[in-house]
C-alpha cells in the first residue's frame, strides 16, 4: 500500500450546512483522504478540530455506518443523552439507521485530529433539535417539514 502524504490533498473546512449551522464549522479543518487514494468504496476523511471546534452538527444516517478513530488529543463525543471522552487510540462506531444523533467537540485547549470512515451520502441524514434534515435525493437541506432551506 502506498503512503499517502497528506500535505498533498488539500484541507478545507467548507460546509454545505445552510445558516447558522454552518458558522459553527469554522473550527473545523479536513482532507478527503478517500478519493486521493483512489478509493471508491468508502470514504476517509482526515480531521483537524481546533480548539471549541465540532465536527459537524449533532446527526445520524439512515444508511451510513460511520466509525471514528482519534488520533491526537481529546475531543467530547456528544450523543443523545450521553457525553464520553475520547483520546489518541480511541475509537467509536455509529451503526447505520440508528437514531442516536452524536458528533465530537473539541472543549480542550489544543487541536484534536482524528479519522473519520463512512460511505459517501445515498441516504437521508438527520439533525435532532435544530429542525434539519439532508435529502439525499436532491441533496438539499430541508426543515423536517419538507420545506428547504
Amino acid at each position: 500500500m502506498p503512503k499517502i502524504d497528506l500535505d498533498t490533498i488539500p484541507q478545507t473546512n467548507r460546509t454545505g450546512y445552510p445558516q447558522p449551522y454552518a458558522a459553527p464549522m469554522d473550527k473545523r479543518l479536513y482532507r478527503r483522504v478517500a478519493p486521493a487514494a483512489g478509493i471508491e468504496d468508502f470514504g476517509v476523511s482526515h480531521v483537524v478540530l481546533k480548539p471549541g471546534g465540532i465536527s459537524s452538527q449533532r446527526h445520524w444516517h439512515e444508511g451510513e455506518d460511520e466509525f471514528v478513530v482519534m488520533l491526537a488529543g481529546e475531543a467530547v463525543l456528544v450523543e443523545e443523552g450521553n457525553e464520553t471522552m475520547l483520546r489518541p487510540g480511541d475509537c467509536a462506531a455509529f451503526p447505520k439507521g440508528v437514531a442516536n444523533g452524536h458528533h465530537l467537540v473539541n472543549r480542550s485547549e489544543a487541536d484534536c485530529v482524528f479519522i473519520a470512515i463512512g460511505k459517501p451520502a445515498t441516504t437521508d441524514c438527520h439533525y435532532p433539535g435544530i429542525d434539519m434534515r439532508l435529502d439525499a435525493a436532491s441533496g438539499r437541506y430541508l426543515h423536517e417539514d419538507g420545506t428547504p432551506y
